[in-house]
């Protein structure tokens, strides 16, 4: 594993000489850093136990740099949904209009597709009366896409629409992109201040402690398995198998595990198992049924793809693309009752595009406006290459280049992955 550059300090785009026309906010004194202790449960790269470190504090500077009146701001959606992303929309759109003065926020819609000429996709013009009522609804009013595309013609566009602020929602891929849009930016020396917003269901950004939608997705994810339970309690030699999303890591599938503590084995792509032999899946699950008559199942979407063989297909994001890891199951629980003959009765749920579609609870709505809020923030008063995120119990400012290094995953050998195992009682079938 390659060692993390851990510099925390934050790029501006010049001094900050203009008043902030903010008429009563509490305002950042810049000269007073948040000093906070990470642990490696928190961090993919850290190699030590405990990383201390100061950060930026997010929130308003009692001066800026943008001129509010001539400010253009430009804001993308990237990667898949989740619940939350049009709460950010509306933030920023918000913060930036009434408490500003912004008179121009625009949207660029098909993710970073909408900047490229050649699929030609309209620029909407955002309003406070256009995202009044957005946060009721799943998804992103702006439409997204996956896969890079050139940042030369993304800084094109920017120069054409006389956009100086951007904000990029999205994923790592997304992040690493903005990266990319950053460095296009300084090599034509233009003042565009670039900001990211993590976005991730699957709460997997490197230093991002919880991504906005990850509590939504939860408390579905609890209320399906919940569904199984149910079901699986219903007949006899019941199995109840839910596929959750996680791609590279479990977080979803192991919090709402915990959420509901009837779940008895829990697969993740950070840990390893079998489905033969002494130890594996299928003698578990046999001696599960026989003594309970009835099991739950929560399977990430990335869990035991060593399983399926062969290499992977890549999406247009460089993600590999998953085999089916639920249907290995099925097949190989079926034929394991028929050979050893005894009964099995299997009910499977995937409920990943509801999870993904849903409007953010209220816990994740308060989060999103956070977000949005403190992005503009940050904008005005200069900043760029940057993203915005709360660490710990502080909204904090960090570089781009932490949170694109590398996807966070479940260190299994944590006190909360203990916590998890016990919720299950599965310890004894993953050694």
């Amino acid at each position: 594993m390659k060692r993390l550059d851990f510099s925390t300090e934050i790029p501006s785009l010049g001094a900050a000489k203009i008043m902030s026309p903010l008429k009563s906010a509490r305002f950042v004194d810049e000269s007073v850093p948040v000093t906070l202790m990470l642990t490696a449960g928190e961090l993919t790269q850290l190699n030590t136990d405990i990383l201390q470190k100061d950060f930026e504090k997010a929130g308003p500077r009692e001066r800026i740099y943008f001129d509010a009146s001539k400010a253009r701001c430009a804001v993308v959606t990237c990667g898949g949904i989740c619940p939350g992303i049009n709460d950010v929309i509306r933030a920023i759109v918000n913060e930036a209009h009434y408490h500003y003065g912004v008179r121009h926020v625009l949207g660029i819609t098909n993710g970073l597709r909408g900047f490229i000429p050649r699929y030609g996709y309209e620029v909407k013009v955002l309003t406070p009366e256009s995202v009044s009522h957005i946060h009721q609804f799943g998804g992103t009013i702006l439409g997204s896409s996956r896969g890079l595309q050139d940042p030369v013609e993304i800084v094109d566009s920017l120069d054409r629409l006389n956009i100086n602020i951007l904000f990029v929602i999205g994923g790592d891929g997304a992040m690493r992109a903005a990266r990319a849009i950053v460095d296009e930016v300084s090599a034509r020396k233009r003042n565009i201040a670039v900001i990211g917003i993590p976005k991730t269901i699957d709460n997997d950004i490197n230093f991002i402690t919880r991504s906005f939608g990850f509590d939504t997705a939860v408390e579905k994810a609890a209320e399906v398995i919940q569904c199984a339970h149910v079901e699986a309690t219903g007949m006899d030699m019941g199995v109840g198998l839910v596929k959750l999303m996680g791609r590279e890591a479990g977080f979803i599938a192991a919090q709402a595990t915990l959420a509901m503590q009837e779940v008895n084995f829990l697969l993740v792509p950070e840990q390893p198992f079998s489905l033969h032999g002494e130890g594996g899946l299928l003698q578990a699950v046999e001696d599960r049924l026989k003594e309970r008559k009835h099991t739950i199942i929560v399977c990430a979407e990335g869990a035991g793809q060593d399983l399926l063989g062969g290499e992977p297909e890549r999406d247009p994001s460089g993600n590999p693309k998953l085999g089916d890891i639920c249907g290995l199951i099925i097949r190989e629980l079926e034929g394991y009752a028929e050979s050893r003959n005894f009964e099995i009765n299997i009910k499977f749920i995937d409920p990943s595009y509801l999870i993904r579609s849903i409007p953010a609870n209220a816990g994740d709505r308060v989060y999103c406006g956070f977000l949005g809020q403190n992005a503009v923030h940050a904008a005005m008063a200069g900043k760029t290459d940057m993203v915005i995120t709360r660490l710990k119990s502080s909204m904090v400012h960090l570089p781009l280049h932490l949170v694109a290094a590398e996807r966070r995953r479940i260190n299994i050998n944590s006190d909360w992955w203990s916590s998890v195992m016990e919720a299950t009682g599965q310890r004894e079938f993953l050694k």
